[in-house]
C-alpha cells in the first residue's frame, strides 16, 4: 500500500486548490461525506470507477491527520 499522503495532492489549477486524490479530480472531502451519508465502499467505488479501496482509505487517513492536527485553546476574555 502508498504511503496515504502521496495519493492526495493539493493542485490550484484543480478545484481551486482543494485537496484531491491523485490522477482525479475528486476531492478529499467527498468521500467522508459520502460515507457519513451512509454509502459503503462498494457504493463509492461502483459510482467512482477511478477510485479504488486504497485511494478512499487515504481520503479517509488525510481527513482524520488534518482533524488530529486541530487545537483548541482557551481564550483569555
Amino acid at each position: 500500500m502508498s504511503e496515504p499522503k502521496s495519493l492526495i495532492v493539493l493542485d490550484p489549477d484543480i478545484l481551486a486548490g482543494t485537496p484531491i486524490v491523485a490522477g482525479t479530480r475528486i476531492s478529499v472531502e467527498m468521500a467522508p461525506g459520502l460515507i457519513s451519508a451512509g454509502w459503503s465502499e462498494a457504493d463509492i467505488l461502483s459510482d467512482y470507477p477511478t477510485l479504488d479501496r486504497e485511494r478512499i482509505l487515504a481520503r479517509i487517513a488525510y481527513a482524520r491527520d488534518i482533524v488530529k492536527s486541530e487545537k483548541v485553546y482557551p481564550s483569555a476574555a
